[in-house]
């Protein structure tokens, strides 16, 4: 490996640091300027380049490729101290760097600007109880933070006397054996960046977003030169948004253009899609479609259902109708579900065509003539009472792993492992409850050890520049460590692909063969020409969104499918998978009535764009999230009601009231330019997160915009002004004017995540379709005399005795899943002995997140006996704690009477 770090690079502290931690022979290059065709900036001139000649340009990349060289394999919570590192603390360090080594100003004045990012690690460090950022050892985590830190602190005495425990942390770091010699390097590399960030100021980040946090961060500062940016962008007016792009059909890739490719998962077709279902594929695919098409690229966005295999054949049996009635039916009834939460699917298409057989079956031949295919004796299990071959999935009995008796015959759901059926213990039909026999069966295997080098190397080729979520690269990572084994690739069934060798005529393709090769069917029953998008690679980009079960069959399985077909097929970019959505206290469960249903939300009388916006809102990026019914209340009426919804109806109303519906003449003074800026540095903040599909924190940007127009509006107070005299009726109107173009741009920055809305917004203020693009910051889209339509409320309070109506009908408090095995138990233990770390963490969290949502239930003014039933859990959480900690409980002190 060759390591080059250019003079100056700021990330070559910790590129250093992490480089001497790997077992793996690297070879730094010093000094000379590092060459990448078309770079976007001197940030990435610092490369790796390793054996195989791939070539890796971001920093962090780089640091966790070294300890993966460690075998240290990311962790979830490694992942999310590396995107805080790039996207809060990087910006930052970089304006302290700057007014300290290039304007000259004192230390305590550059430090100041890191307060907020330094409060937020003293008090993880101190919460987690551990003596590193992700645990009791060090990691990539820590080494990456503090090669940002250490050339603003350098020593731990620069770090405020309060801030103890980071002191600690710092000091341990930077003691370490690699930091220490990274560090030697320091007054040479501090002279080259000082030329370095004046050649390139940086711009000074908005307000930093410490992760898992809503609270509003202070103000940041703010440079000339960003206020100047942005004023700029302003009185671009219409000609800083993109050109609309003309609509064709079908839509094509082409030439020269960014041309993106969508999948959401394929819906198995008698599955009624979840609330779970529905954030984990297909809206998130919709949201980043939707923003991709605001950006003008050239997208395509197809899904569709899933119709073959044996849960189809026997849920007709049950229904009475053949296997095609049956998905005909369930087809009509998905898109119906999706057509309701506005999903736009350029094509909704299904796999029970012919396009399916011809394209499946075609792979097939080419895997065949290659050798790729393996023949085998298959022991399947076989219900002789419902005389048929089990699906996997509809067997059932005790994992063999870790003992879970409810696994599946596929997968594990407590522990996450793949199954083959035949390893079950005590494995029952779930059909009929009788006890199925091993029977030994003929079938076809996809050769994956042989094509495992294939698959390795184009994963290191497409990690290096796709995005992938953490999970997914993990999941991924732990198939090929545990090596790869033949897959069989045939079924024992009639409803299905059928295989075209003999000798297996009776048979077709298994679900996870057949199944992703719908895509590619999909797309050519949208138009013939579907291999311009699915063999081009050259010029198509894939996006495939997925929750993390499937994500084995997209990356790996399906991968080496396409290839050993070897045609030139276009290979996912970007996987982008979503941990699991959970229901109040447990799981969905159709059976048992217990959560909401994809056919069941329109009738509860609260709009799709809710649902679409609380699903977006708690999307599980990182970890597993749950739907409540008391969130869900709370953010309606806070955020979309108050927040958002208060905004935009002033805006629009003071134009109608004060202005006769037309938009006052603006006068901008330096107030309203540092509103500019900081939009616009928002805004900038929300197309990095669109881009890197963090969906959820890009709608909270939205919402903090938002926030900027309240104060705003709150502080100026045109009510007042338009009564006074000339100037303050001038001012009146500039506040207005300012105030509607903020209107106008989260129309464009909501079209993603609420489209009804944004549509909505768009009626109101008239603007016109050409204007509703997204540009780099806030533009003057809808000029003095622009006329605006009729203004009223966008969202409706949500009532408790409705939510709680709701909560009862839908089964929200239904005994919760027995919980995996390695998992601390959910209820109180007062025996564990006092000082468990783990406990502690547990509980500390526990008692943080419930003291949010009483401060949050109090500020939306919920009814008292709801904000008391979650303060007595509160003081029963803390209880917890004080025992965990070996301290005496504190009963809590009634009021007394004077």
């Amino acid at each position: 490996m060759r390591l080059r770090v250019p003079p100056g690079a700021p990330a070559a502290l910790k590129v250093l640091a992490a480089a001497a931690a790997a077992p793996a022979p690297v070879r730094p290059h010093l000094g000379g300027p590092a060459e990448r065709p078309q770079a976007p900036g001197p940030e990435l001139e610092l490369q790796l380049e390793l054996d195989s000649g791939t070539v890796l340009f971001s920093p962090n990349a780089i640091c966790q490729y070294f300890y993966l060289c460690r075998g240290e394999e990311p962790t979830d919570l490694t992942t999310q101290w590396l995107e805080w590192e790039a996207t809060e603390l990087q910006p930052a360090v970089a304006a302290a760097l700057y007014l300290r080594l290039v304007q000259g100003r004192a230390g305590p004045e550059a430090l100041g600007l890191l307060q907020p990012l330094l409060a937020h690690l003293e008090q993880h460090l101190a919460r987690s109880g551990t003596s590193h950022l992700a645990g009791d050892a060090a990691s990539v985590a820590d080494v990456v933070v503090w090669g940002s830190l250490f050339p603003v602190l350098q020593d731990q005495t620069s770090l405020p006397s309060e801030l103890q425990v980071l002191r600690s942390w710092f000091g341990a770091v930077s003691a370490s054996e690699p930091c220490r010699a990274a560090a030697a390097l320091l007054p040479e590399a501090l002279r080259e960046l000082r030329g370095h960030l004046a050649q390139h100021p940086p711009h000074l980040p908005g307000p930093p977003r410490e992760p898992q946090q809503d609270e509003e961060s202070p103000e940041w500062a703010l440079t000339d030169d960003d206020i100047a940016a942005a004023v700029e962008i302003w009185a671009r007016g219409p000609a800083a948004l993109p050109p609309p792009r003309e609509p064709q059909t079908p839509v094509l890739p082409v030439a020269g253009e960014r041309n993106v490719l969508i999948t959401s998962a394929l819906p198995y077709v008698n599955n009624v899609p979840h609330l779970g279902n529905i954030i984990g594929c297909v809206l998130s695919a919709d949201t980043f479609a939707r923003y991709s098409r605001l950006r003008r690229w050239n997208t395509l966005f197809v899904c569709g259902t899933d119709e073959y295999g044996t849960a189809t054949e026997t849920r007709a049996l049950q229904e009475g109708l053949s296997p095609r009635e049956l998905c005909d039916r369930y087809h009509a009834l998905h898109a119906d579900i999706y057509t309701w939460f506005r999903i736009s699917f350029d094509h909704f298409g299904r796999t029970t065509t012919p396009q399916q057989t011809r394209i499946a079956q075609d792979i097939f031949q080419r895997l065949l003539a290659r050798g790729f295919l393996l023949q085998d004796t298959l022991e399947q299990l076989r219900c002789e009472s419902c005389g048929r071959y089990l699906a996997d999935r509809f067997v059932e009995g005790t994992c063999p792993f870790c003992a879970y008796a409810e696994a599946r015959g596929d997968q594990c759901d407590r522990c996450g492992k793949l199954i083959n059926a035949v390893e079950l213990q005590n494995p029952q039909c779930k059909l009929c409850r009788g006890t199925p026999v091993v029977t030994p069966t003929q079938h076809l295997f996809l050769d994956l050890p042989k094509l495992e080098g294939q698959l390795e190397a184009w994963l290191e080729r497409t990690w290096a520049a796709g995005e992938w979520t953490a999970n997914a690269r993990h999941i991924t990572r732990t198939w090929l460590r545990d090596g790869l084994k033949p897959r069989c690739i045939t079924r024992d069934l009639t409803w299905g692909t059928p295989v075209p060798l003999d000798g297996f005529r009776d048979k077709v393709f298994y679900v996870w063969f057949d199944a992703p090769i719908g895509y590619l069917s999909i797309t050519a029953t949208y138009t013939e020409h579907w291999e311009r998008w699915w063999k081009n690679p050259q010029q198509v980009e894939l996006y495939n969104f997925m929750a993390k079960d499937n994500v084995p069959f997209h990356s790996v399985v399906f991968p080496c499918s396409l290839l050993g077909a070897d045609d030139n097929y276009t290979l996912v970019n970007h996987l982008i998978a979503t941990e699991y959505l959970n229901y109040e206290d447990g799981k969905f469960s159709k059976s048992r009535g217990v959560g909401v249903f994809g056919d069941m939300a329109k009738d509860t009388g609260i709009p799709a764009d809710v649902w679409r916006f609380y699903l977006l809102y708690l999307r599980p990026e990182g970890q597993d999230s749950a739907f409540s019914w008391a969130d869900l209340m709370l953010k309606n009426n806070s955020e979309l009601l108050n927040n958002l919804g208060n905004f935009i109806n002033r805006a629009g109303m003071f134009v109608c009231k004060f202005f006769g519906g037309t938009v006052p003449a603006m006068a901008l003074t330096a107030e309203d330019q540092r509103l500019l800026a900081r939009v616009t540095l928002e805004m900038r903040q929300y197309h990095q997160l669109m881009e890197r599909v963090r969906l959820r924190d890009a709608l909270r940007c939205v919402l903090g915009i938002s926030r900027h127009g309240n104060q705003y509006i709150q502080v100026n107070e045109p009510w007042k002004r338009i009564k006074g005299d000339e100037r303050d009726r001038q001012r009146a109107g500039t506040v207005t004017g300012v105030a509607v173009n903020l209107a106008a741009a989260l129309a464009a920055l909501l079209q993603p995540f609420v489209p009804g809305v944004s549509a909505a917004i768009q009626s109101q203020l008239r603007i016109p379709p050409e204007r509703c693009g997204l540009g780099p910051g806030l533009t003057c889209t809808l000029p003095a005399g622009h006329r605006v339509g009729t203004v009223s409320p966008l969202f409706q309070k949500l009532e408790p005795e409705q939510v709680e109506a709701l909560r009862q009908r839908f089964g929200g408090g239904q005994a919760k899943e027995p919980p995996p095995a390695s998992a601390p138990p959910p209820a109180p233990n007062t025996s564990v002995a006092p000082g468990d770390p783990k406990l502690i963490q547990e509980l500390t969290e526990q008692v943080t997140k419930q003291g949010n949502l009483v401060r949050q239930l109090k500020a939306a003014q919920v009814e008292k006996a709801q904000v008391n039933a979650q303060v007595a859990k509160l003081l029963e959480l803390k209880q917890q704690l004080a025992l965990a900690e070996g301290r005496s409980p504190e009963v809590p002190k009634g009021k007394r009477k004077k």
